[in-house]
């Protein structure tokens, strides 16, 4: 698979296809286009093939009887109307998109192709859907979030010695379009939990340095990252200045973690994908996208790195511990 053999668009808006007549192959070839909103880097690189593996198992094999073409927005919010269009332009019978800007920017240039959304948080408060079991129009998928790990960030945070009191919570608002959905869960989740939140919007390496320096000098101050594209592609930036100013984070992915991050709680993404193989394939195969329930995460993994710990002066608490799903030492 070359996934970067990229074709130049000659631009121009998509034509209007009714849903469930267009999964007509060419030459004998199905056409599927990619939005990744993240890089195309290693760990990008891992989603990528983890939804060709994913459509492998599903007789789809790309350059067989499939198609495959690939953008990569990189964080980049004026990347993704460009690579919409591209990819629109390519006319393909079915979309993935990554991220809930590569949703918007696809979403704003075409109502009648089929979209399998990966990776979003609350499509529904978002616009994109009516619904979960029903979502209605050309959009299905899988999201990345169930309102109750919000509360298990916090309480993560509060499961350290010394626990945190005061939590900022880092987010790019260009590229986490949900961030104010969330962060209602957010605060609420707060209340019982006795802490104070504050939202920690940032747009470069910059902007989270100053950021943590400001909360450095608070007594008791923690930092939660939100699963958002901004924060995976700056996230050695996020880790290293964590780490510099001696503050306790909690991350989405395990990844973060394993970089040096202290604890992070969320979803294995690249199931995700391989997830969204199966949904592609159904829609190559007729089904409606509008019939299609989007289904939320069901399984998770809490990661704690010991090693980052003890670099930062805090303990863990043994119930904590207890849960992790993994430890680095």
């Amino acid at each position: 698979m070359n996934r970067r053999d990229f074709i130049v668009s000659a631009g121009g808006a998509a034509v209007a296809w009714p849903l469930g007549t267009r999964a007509q192959p060419r030459d004998g070839m199905h056409r599927l286009g990619v939005l990744m909103g993240g890089s195309d880097d290693p760990l990008g690189q891992a989603r990528a093939t983890a939804l060709v593996q994913g459509l492998g198992a599903l007789n789809w094999h790309d350059g067989g009887n499939l198609r495959i073409d690939w953008r990569w927005a990189g964080g980049n919010p004026a990347l993704y109307e460009r690579h919409a269009a591209e990819l629109i332009a390519l006319d393909p019978e079915v979309l993935v998109a990554w991220s809930s800007p590569s949703v918007a920017a696809l979403r704003r240039q075409v109502s009648t192709i089929p979209i399998v959304l990966v990776n979003v948080t609350d499509p529904v408060g978002q616009g994109f859907v009516e619904s979960l079991a029903h979502p209605g129009g050309n959009i299905t998928g899988f999201t990345d979030y169930d309102p109750p790990m919000a509360g298990k960030w916090l309480r993560m945070l509060t499961q350290i010695i010394p626990p945190v009191s005061r939590v900022a919570v880092l987010f790019n608002p260009t590229t986490a379009l949900f961030a104010g959905l969330m962060l209602r869960v957010i605060e609420e989740s707060a209340l019982s939990l006795a802490l104070a939140v504050r939202a920690a919007p940032c747009h470069d390496d910059a902007e989270i340095e100053a950021m943590m320096a400001e909360l450095a000098r608070e007594e008791r101050a923690g930092l939660l990252v939100l699963p958002e594209n901004f924060a995976v592609v700056h996230r050695d930036a996020i880790i290293t200045l964590a780490a510099r100013y001696r503050l306790p984070a909690v991350y989405p992915y395990r990844f973060f973690t394993a970089s040096g991050g202290l604890m992070s709680y969320g979803i294995d993404p690249n199931e995700l994908f391989r997830r969204a193989a199966s949904y592609v394939d159904r829609i190559l195969k007729g089904a409606k996208p509008a019939d299609m329930a989007i289904q939320n995460p069901n399984k998770f993994e809490l990661v704690i790195n010991l090693k980052t710990a003890q670099v930062l002066g805090i303990t863990v608490t043994p119930s904590l511990l207890t849960d992790a799903d993994e430890v680095v030492e």
